[in-house]
């Protein structure tokens, strides 16, 4: 069966959300005990004196009334519309030749060569078929058209598909994104019962939703939580992802997200995971995003990106301070494609984005989720924060397709010096390290000391702005420096990379 793509993290708090469940647990056995022992109380018991009416004031508030869902009609009725999906190809022995070798000493190796496997020097050549993955899908037409995750049907040469009512079908891979891990499917079908698609956008945080799939293969498993957050980023993510604690487990890619009306709002997709199974984190592709990409590649076949052509990357709070921003919001970028739709537009490196057709840009992530999901060719209006102001930028996109070239930017090499408030040892670039690094300009760190060693610059770096000033020369970088009061930004050539990195100063 395929696994869920994994999401990785070094490091990830995890707050436990059964406290409410169980308070409110204990709360109701109190309040069945104190009516037991009111009913149980000696009939002989004088009764007590009435007490004074309590103030109006202190008088407690009625609790609130909270009513669970029930996802039973949701779960009979489009259950139905929801696919298991299996996966098979072909595998050539001779082509894992990369795969490691067990030494012919283990204690296994001649069980393991008795089976072939190619690892101990069996298999030979040959051919076989084998099922390498299972999925789940849901039905959007009632002519067969179905939407499951681009990694379910990655590489297969067949496809088949179960319904609820067991009819198997093979299916044709109309086409797949894998920028969105979207794919789209038809089976050879007629009057096929579907899903109701709803919208992902007016999703809440602390709704209920209920995932319909198959994990491990356990067709038509349901499972039910709360919507986590919304527009949540993933690294080198295109989707600004439904984030849930729904249990999401292998096999469950592809099947739907339902809301508490039925509407599908999402597609299962990833789970965060250090073991491979559900650890209360599950990320779904929003249903509008799918929709979008679905269209496309039922007209067409194919699904075209756009681009904007600039590497960006998070603003901190020492970027913050260094660019005087009142929050450590927005893109901040690094690099800009020559020649690409951002140079044309005028934007720099250094430059922060704040806005694309006024929706707020928090984090560095939010950038490429909105530009992806555009088309090439449409134009987006861009708030951009730069020396100090808010300045406004129009940019025609691209298209993601088409392959741009390297940034490079026109600088003049100019004297040697050390610049001692950052820890820094400098000096310009020769003529043949320009020609070797393809750099027109810019400063060689040769000595990182003190607040430029402890914020991670390296000797051999090279330093081609100062607070998005370029700068190639010492006098150029004291000049700057002297300006800022707790940080500054440093953009950093190291080998073929752009990159941001704070300094403080202060």
């Amino acid at each position: 069966m395929s696994n869920e793509p994994a999401i990785t993290a070094k490091r990830l708090t995890l707050a436990l959300c059964a406290a409410g469940v169980i308070g409110g647990a204990v709360g109701a056995i109190a309040v069945n005990h104190n009516n037991v022992a009111a009913e149980t109380a000696p009939a002989a018991a004088a009764p007590a004196p009435a007490a004074a009416p309590a103030p109006a004031a202190a008088v407690a508030a009625p609790a609130a009334t909270v009513t669970l869902p029930d996802f039973t009609r949701i779960a009979a009725q489009n259950g139905k519309a929801v696919v298991n999906i299996r996966v098979s190809g072909t595998s050539r022995a001779a082509n894992r030749g990369a795969m490691p070798r067990m030494d012919p000493s283990h204690p296994f190796y001649e069980f393991f060569r008795q089976f072939q496997d190619p690892r101990y020097g069996g298999g030979g050549g040959r051919e076989a078929p084998v099922v390498f993955g299972a999925g789940s899908g849901f039905i959007v037409s009632p002519d067969g058209v179905i939407l499951t995750n681009a990694h379910v049907v990655q590489g297969a040469d067949e496809v088949t598909v179960k319904l609820q009512d067991r009819r198997e079908f093979r299916a044709k891979v109309l086409g797949s994104d894998p920028k969105t891990d979207v794919a789209v499917l038809k089976i050879d079908a007629k009057n096929l019962p579907v899903v109701p698609v709803g919208r992902s956008r007016s999703l809440l945080v602390g709704e209920w939703v209920l995932a319909i799939g198959s994990p491990y293969g356990l067709e038509s498993t349901v499972t039910a939580g709360v919507v986590s957050a919304t527009g949540r980023s993933l690294p080198d993510g295109a989707v600004p992802f439904i984030q849930t604690d729904v249990a999401v487990n292998p096999g469950n890619s592809g099947g739907p997200l339902f809301n508490t009306r039925g509407e599908v709002v999402g597609i299962n997709s990833q789970i965060y995971s250090q073991t491979g199974g559900y650890q209360g984190l599950s990320f779904s592709i929003p249903i509008d995003v799918a929709v979008r990409i679905k269209d496309q590649i039922v007209a067409t076949g194919k699904v075209q990106h756009a681009k904007l052509g600039v590497s960006v990357q998070e603003v901190g709070q020492g970027f913050a301070d260094s660019f005087r921003l009142e929050s450590p919001e927005g893109a901040l970028v690094s690099s800009v494609e020559r020649g690409g739709p951002a140079e044309r537009a005028g934007l720099k490196s250094g430059d922060v984005i704040r806005r694309v057709n006024g929706q707020s840009i928090v984090s560095s992530g939010d950038l490429p989720g909105i530009i992806a999901l555009a088309k090439p060719g449409e134009r987006v209006s861009l708030d951009v924060w730069r020396d100090g102001k808010l300045v406004r930028v129009d940019a025609t996109l691209g298209d993601a397709s088409e392959k741009g070239k390297r940034p490079q930017e026109e600088l003049a090499a100019d004297v040697q010096d050390n610049s001692a408030k950052l820890g820094l040892a400098l000096r310009p670039l020769e003529p043949i390290e320009r020609r070797q690094s393809g750099i027109a300009s810019g400063l060689v760190i040769e000595d990182a000391s003190g607040a430029a060693a402890v914020a991670g610059i390296e000797p051999g770096d090279v330093l081609i702005s100062v607070n998005g000033r370029a700068v190639n020369s010492v006098d150029q970088v004291r000049d700057v420096v002297a300006k800022a009061s707790k940080s500054v930004a440093l953009l950093i050539q190291r080998g073929s990379d752009r990159i941001f990195i704070p300094v403080r100063i202060g």
